[in-house]
């Protein structure tokens, strides 16, 4: 269940925008599960990459498509805002392009290859624009929790015996 927000469009515009450039993370949805994906906000819209090697994956993201946008609270971690955004794949090298892996290219952590990360991107990604459509800006209600997806990554491994005597320990000394 979603609720228009009251108030003229520009309210709208001006809460999606403010509260997508803050979030480090949006909540994309494109015919499947909501997918978080990492973004940065230039001229209106959220600019994404991925699909290529290394690079987050984005399915149901289609040039000319339609999809949902939920944006988190960065300091809670809570729901802001929804806005449904239409989908536009910028062509490898041209202006708009170039624009925004400039852009891009700032905010991508922990890249294997940062001075040859652009034409990686040009070769094997695809860069999106996500932007708003006119006067479309919900508030999502209830929890809308979902169970994760499935995934090979794991950062799971069991505790080395020791850990437990050396958390203990530093208890004991704060205390």
């Amino acid at each position: 269940m979603t609720e228009t927000l009251p108030g003229s469009p520009l309210l709208g515009k001006a809460l999606v925008e403010e509260a997508t450039k803050k979030s480090g993370l949006i909540w994309v949805r494109a015919g499947g599960p909501a997918r978080a994906l990492w973004h940065v906000w230039l001229d209106g819209a959220a600019l994404v990459v991925g699909d290529g090697d290394g690079e987050q994956p984005l399915p149901g993201l289609t040039d000319g498509s339609t999809a949902e946008v939920t944006v988190r609270s960065k300091d809670k971690g809570g729901r802001l805002v929804a806005w449904t955004a239409s989908v536009t794949e910028l062509a490898p090298r041209t202006e708009a392009w170039e624009t925004a892996v400039a852009e891009l290219k700032g905010k991508r952590l922990n890249a294997p290859d940062f001075d040859g990360m652009t034409d990686r991107w040009a070769r094997e990604s695809r860069v999106l624009r996500l932007e708003p459509r006119d006067a479309i800006t919900e508030m999502p209600h209830g929890s809308q929790a979902a169970a994760p997806l499935p995934t090979p990554a794991t950062t799971r491994q069991p505790a080395p015996a020791a850990v437990p005597r050396l958390l203990f320990k530093r208890a004991k000394k704060k205390g």
